[in-house]
């Protein structure tokens, strides 16, 4: 036991009563004890009263004993009574053994702790602040507390801080921030619901500048939104909607390049209202800091495009505001020589974007802060995504990126060309036709990185042959899209580009074709979309009449990759009106191997023959003696079919020629520029396809049959 005089100015009855284990005589004792330091007080005897901090403090609270250490609790309250206006003189030495018993193991001394420092604070109000940070922690463990009790007694605490703080002018906003960084990351539900309650109050304070220090703590803001607890959810969410508030009122003061990357993070999430919430959030940065955002737009892609594909009610609202971001994004990107300011894209909130260069002079161009590889690299990556709408908002951004900055893009030229032609697989009609458009954009560019000039000085894009090149590789090595989908895409591209262009580049490359069986089915794909595709109506014109050297030339050009498929020669004979040379390349089909795919071509010719495309053709039939090569030409179709459906149709077509009458001639009577045309040569070059097709189909049956014997040999 201690002597009396080691518990002065403590008397002997009044420590026997802090010690005692009944509260009636603790409080007793705290009422003598606030009447002595009212006394020590009132005569300025700041030795006795740090004295009798020293005891309570440090001897009773510090005690073995629980009932010591809840006297000394009451003890150190009863002297902030008694200092009154004067507690803050002695503030820390009052506090600080209180929270020491916050972590106490008793929950009645944690009680007691609580309802002591209550009675300091609410004695001290605003001569606590500079002791906030300590309080702040004790109350955040306190509020985790498993006993009921104690949590209750927090709360009054707590809310009583709150009241202080509120009230206060001189809170240290900076000292408290990394405390509430630290403990804003817990996980346990009443201290995520304590931290988001506080967060809420300082966030009211009307002279309180939180926003600018919102880039701390908004990940953690996040994390709680995120636990399942309905009510914390819906209070987090409120803060954060306070925030937002804030920040679309006063975007001068807000760092948006410190929180983004929190927010692309998060709008990742599998939690519909985080989700929600993040990408909201940057749909809002976006339009408030405009260029501020390129050099993150990679990143933000990353969170934005998987939502395009969401579908159903549930996730309705993401998908819509990402579709929002996506296309307030794509306004950032502008045409590199153009004035930004002039666009409209950076209102009078922005943050300027200038940088400061070397020579002191400010730019704001926005290819240079846009990380273009970066932003390449996620779009690839997307580009693979199982979704069609995430893959068509891909190849409309690579479209966009083409269009406004041509010279920046062609420098990922090569990542991008194998990734695009693969899409031209893709099983979806819709990202086919947009993987098209960014191709046509491509290999129409007048871009400096993408053209060239050839021997003649004709300026060309590099890229043009090359894409048909590997198209034409894609169709030979698959031949099911070539079957199911190479109409679709001839056909758009010629709506595109220019229709004569794609033909002739087809066709140039096609007289090379080593592999004459792919050649054959390719020359028969282009010419039934030529005869019959609506797009490809002012070529076919261009081809009917032969009226200019220039159609000529385009005849001739097309007819030397045409004789690979004899019949298709044949039908661009008769749509070019060339009936004598479509009459001997018919004769010379009795040198050719007639197969059941030779005569479902022709099959297909006659009905073509019956289409309006052909109602000239049919028409030049009433004037049959100045067209008999044609009569022929539809007689020697005649002779080679079997008596099949087909047989039927062309021979009434014939039975329906009319009697020889000088009386009636439909002949054209516009000047022809056919008598330039080679026939002869035609014919022989003809022949010549022809052969080699003979040669190719023998070394075909004999590579097959030694394959056959072989496999017999091994079996």
């Amino acid at each position: 036991m201690m002597s009396e005089r080691d518990y002065a100015p403590l008397s002997a009855a009044c420590v026997r009563s802090l010690n005692d284990k009944i509260y009636e005589k603790r409080k007793a004792a705290a009422l003598e004890i606030e009447k002595m330091v009212k006394e020590f007080a009132a005569h300025n005897n700041t030795v006795q009263i740090k004295r009798l901090l020293k005891v309570l403090g440090q001897d009773f609270a510090t005690s073995q004993n629980p009932h010591t250490r809840k006297g000394g609790l009451i003890g150190l309250a009863a002297i902030a009574v008694g200092l009154g206006k004067d507690t803050g003189q002695y503030i820390e030495d009052l506090i600080h053994p209180i929270i020491a018993c916050f972590s106490d193991s008793d929950l009645r001394v944690r009680y007691y702790a609580c309802e002591s420092l209550y009675n300091v604070v609410k004695v001290a109000r605003g001569a606590v602040l500079p002791q906030f940070t300590d309080i702040f922690a004790a109350l955040s463990k306190l509020a985790c507390d498993s006993e009921q009790n104690v949590k209750s007694a927090t709360e009054l605490l707590d809310r009583l801080m709150k009241d202080i703080v509120t009230e206060s002018s001189v809170f240290d906003l900076v000292g408290f921030m990394p405390l509430l960084r630290e403990r804003i990351y817990t996980k346990n539900t009443f201290g995520r619901q304590f931290i988001i309650a506080w967060v809420s109050v300082l966030d009211a304070v009307p002279n309180m500048d939180f926003i600018i220090f919102l880039p701390e703590i908004l990940d953690g803001l996040f994390r709680i939104l995120e636990d399942p607890t309905p009510e914390i959810k819906k209070t987090t969410d409120t803060v954060l909607g306070e925030f937002l508030r804030s920040i679309k009122s006063n975007p001068a003061r807000v760092d948006f390049p410190g929180m983004i990357n929190i927010l692309i993070t998060h709008a990742q999430s599998t939690d519909e209202l985080l989700q929600l919430t993040a990408i909201t959030w940057i749909k809002e940065f976006v339009q408030l800091s405009g260029p501020v955002m390129l050099p993150y737009m990679s990143g933000i892609l990353v969170a934005v495009l998987p939502c395009l594909a969401y579908d159903g009610d549930t996730r309705k609202n993401i998908k819509e505001t990402a579709t929002q971001v996506n296309a307030n994004l794509m306004k950032l990107i502008i045409m590199e020589n153009s004035d930004v300011s002039n666009k409209g894209l950076i209102n009078e909130n922005n943050i300027n974007c200038a940088k400061e260069s070397k020579d002191g002079n400010q730019s704001c161009s926005l290819a240079e802060s846009l990380d273009l590889s970066s932003l390449v690299e996620v779009l690839t990556k997307h580009l693979m995504y199982m979704s069609v709408q995430t893959k068509v908002a891909v190849l409309k951004w690579l479209y966009h990126l083409f269009t406004n900055i041509p010279h920046k893009m062609f420098d990922h030229i090569e990542i991008l060309f194998p990734i695009l032609m693969r899409s031209l697989s893709d099983n979806s009609d819709e990202v086919v036709q947009q993987t098209l458009v960014v191709m046509a954009e491509i290999i129409s560019s007048k871009s400096s990185e993408a053209i060239t000039t050839d021997y003649r000085n004709k300026v060309q894009n590099i890229y043009f042959t090359k894409f048909i090149v590997n198209l034409l590789r894609l169709f030979s090595t698959d031949r099911h899209l070539l079957e199911e989908r190479g109409a679709f895409i001839i056909r758009e591209l010629c709506v595109l580009l220019s229709a004569e262009d794609i033909y002739k580049t087809l066709a140039k490359i096609l007289l090379y074709e080593e592999n004459l069986s792919f050649a054959c089915t390719m020359i028969q794909t282009l010419n039934i979309i030529l005869l019959t595709s609506s797009e490809l109506f002012d070529l076919r014109n261009k081809l009917k009449d032969l009226d200019s050297s220039e159609s000529c030339d385009l005849f001739q050009c097309l007819y030397e990759s045409w004789c690979h498929n004899p019949v298709a020669t044949v039908a661009l004979c008769l749509l070019s009106q060339l009936y004598p040379h479509a009459l001997n390349i018919i004769k010379s089909f009795e040198n050719i191997e007639v197969t059941v795919e030779f005569l479902t071509e022709i099959d297909k010719l006659v009905q073509l023959i019956e289409s309006p495309i052909f109602t000239y053709l049919r028409l030049q039939l009433l004037d049959s003696e100045d067209n008999i090569d044609l009569v022929y030409v539809l007689y020697g179709l005649l002779m080679i079919l079997p008596q099949s459906e087909a047989y039927a149709t062309l021979q009434r077509r014939l039975s329906a020629i009319p009697p020889a009458t000088k009386s009636l001639s439909l002949k054209n009577s516009k000047v022809s520029n056919k008598r330039q045309l080679n026939f002869i040569d035609l014919l022989y070059h003809f022949h010549a396809i022809q052969e080699k097709h003979k040669e190719h189909k023998h070394k075909q049956r004999l590579t097959s049959l030694i394959e056959r014997n072989t496999n017999q040999i091994d079996l």
